[in-house]
């Protein structure tokens, strides 16, 4: 198994297309459209191109395109820092039976689909960046119309109390286009019970 740990390079690409995102944050609607769909063409590129994709040789040779729901700016929602007390290290588990290990830091609440929501707020452990999070979730679309496994989104705290999640900018882990990778498990605390009907949808060959 390919440990998530290995794959910097795309996770790195993200978290700088992140922070731009936010710098650009207050965009015109038009804009924020342009913004979004330029970050998914991006992310076409490099899961067809790029040496460090997860795609196989076979795979990149049929690849057409990824599917993706509509952009809607109401997925786009600006969420409150609760601090955890007892900042605790948590073993995840990947999806290949190992763990890593990551600082449970706060969380983020928002509303959403009629209710107020919360989502657990990682931080990986040699995260140079206080401001940059990790945020694995699932929710009513998951094996559906979205992967099973859950959506990865990386965050950035725009704010003394607040941070800015995205659901059009959820994309899907290594282990959905390629099950030799191992990827973080989604904790029970960001099991969603409303669908985020936003973001990358699940990949078929």
């Amino acid at each position: 198994m390919k440990s998530n740990h290995i794959i910097l390079t795309f996770v790195s690409v993200v978290v700088l297309a992140a922070i731009a995102y936010t710098l650009t944050s207050a965009e015109d609607p038009e804009t924020y459209i342009e913004t979004i769909e330029s970050e998914r063409e991006r992310q076409f590129k490099f899961i067809r191109y790029n040496i460090e994709s997860p795609l196989t040789e076979e795979q990149k040779r049929n690849f057409k395109e990824l599917t993706f729901y509509p952009i809607d700016p109401a997925y786009k929602v600006k969420a409150r820092i609760i601090p955890k007390e007892d900042k605790k290290v948590r073993e995840v588990p990947l999806t290949d039976g190992s763990k890593e290990r990551y600082i449970e830091h706060a969380y983020a609440e928002f509303e959403l689909g009629g209710k107020t929501n919360r989502l657990l707020l990682l931080q990986a452990m040699d995260e140079v960046d206080k401001r940059n999070f990790f945020l694995a979730f699932a929710d009513e679309t998951s094996s559906r119309e979205t992967y099973g496994g859950g959506r990865y989104i990386n965050a950035r705290q725009d704010g003394k109390n607040s941070i800015t999640i995205d659901f059009n900018l959820a994309y899907n882990p290594y282990c959905a286009y390629n099950p030799d990778y191992a990827c973080p498990i989604p904790p029970r605390e960001n099991i969603l019970d409303i669908a985020i009907e936003a973001g990358e949808k699940n990949y078929k060959e």
